[in-house]
């Protein structure tokens, strides 16, 4: 017979995995591209209260893959190949300013809501902002916190704007944390980036 712990636990485990689907199904479909926000809606809906039944981010973006196999499989290439090459352009005409490639589009979880975002190096931010206005690109100016590490978290500008369709996100961070990505929400490790270079690569590879 088990044990009053053990059944509090195994029904702790299921709600976590029923927030991490809800979670999921509102990202793929509702287009919330925050986790925590979409984690919170999710147990809000489903009328979870204890935290200790709220999944990690890495257990959403589980969840979020596997709705994309079973949900949008027919889509959902697609939309991360169309964004894939919309980055390899950007990456070709913001290359001033060092950039990368990170998030969903890198990792190969985006879909038709996901904006295609870029780490841009430039420790004067405006400058970013004057070769965009310069350009003709009209944008919306946000703010981010990541963390640097561990220890450190900052806030940075991030300028919005969509071309043919295709929303961007341009975050601006000194130079100095080129070769010092800050962590990745998800797994709170240095986040991947990709070069130019590096997405050519990708998008050559076979089933890239």
């Amino acid at each position: 017979m088990r044990s009053g712990g053990a059944d509090a636990s195994t029904r702790t485990r299921e709600l976590r995995q029923r927030v991490a689907i809800e979670a999921a199904r509102l990202m793929a479909e509702g287009g919330l591209r925050d986790f925590q926000a979409a984690k919170l809606r999710a147990a809000s809906r489903l009328g979870v209260v204890d935290e200790s039944a709220l999944p990690r981010n890495a257990e959403i973006e589980q969840a979020l893959r596997e709705h994309q196999r079973l949900f949008q499989s027919a889509k959902q290439p697609d939309a991360l190949q169309a964004r894939r090459l919309a980055a390899l352009e950007a990456l070709q005409f913001l290359r001033r300013f060092d950039a990368r490639l990170v998030g969903a589009v890198l990792d190969g979880s985006a879909d038709a809501h996901s904006a295609v975002c870029l780490h841009l190096f430039e420790d004067r931010a405006e400058n970013v902002e004057h070769f965009l206005a310069e350009s003709g690109i009209p944008i919306e100016q946000r703010s981010r916190r990541l963390r640097l590490d561990h220890a450190r978290s900052e806030v940075f500008p991030v300028y919005q704007f969509s071309a043919d369709g295709v929303p961007f996100e341009l975050i601006v961070l000194p130079r100095s944390t080129l070769r010092q990505p800050p962590l990745d929400p998800v797994d709170g490790k240095p986040m991947q980036r990709a070069s130019l270079s590096a997405l050519r690569s990708l998008l050559d590879a076979p089933g890239g």
